[in-house]
């Protein structure tokens, strides 16, 4: 998936769209993503001047949208603007090293299981191959 097929599936929109591809789908499974992170974005303004890194809270809003990609796309519905998925829990995050401006994350997402719009998920994001966060997120689907 594209940017623009992207849009269909997440609310988001610049500057916290955080998702630039997705490159593989598997439904009710699995999904694997990325964002290339550019010097040019708004939070290196203030974190941190003369050394930018990634917030770690951005690098779990991503792996989060990533689910939700997932999660609609598994039941094959688009978003119309009556439902949305919210983040309800990080468990177990992990940041093993900082993201910095040149990286690609690259996003795993997998699908623990769905209990009645409760969604949860293992996440995990990767630089050049290496380990560098992982959490279990939940999320829960409420209509608006």
């Amino acid at each position: 998936m594209e940017v623009k097929e992207i849009f269909d599936y997440l609310p988001h929109r610049y500057p916290f769209l955080l998702v630039d591809r997705v490159t593989d789908f598997v439904a009710g499974e699995s999904l694997k993503a990325f964002k290339n992170v550019t010097f040019n974005e708004p939070q290196f303004t203030g974190h941190f001047p003369n050394n930018p890194i990634m917030p770690g809270v951005m690098i779990i809003e991503a792996m989060a949208q990533c689910t939700g990609i997932l999660a609609f796309r598994s039941q094959g519905v688009k978003p119309d603007g009556s439902t949305m998925y919210y983040l309800a829990a990080v468990d177990n995050a992990r940041f093993r090293q900082p993201a910095i401006p040149g990286d690609r994350l690259d996003f795993e997402v997998k699908a623990l299981g769905n209990k009645r719009g409760i969604w949860k998920f293992e996440c995990t994001t990767k630089v050049d191959g290496k380990v560098i966060a992982s959490a279990d997120l939940m999320c829960a689907e409420r209509k608006v």
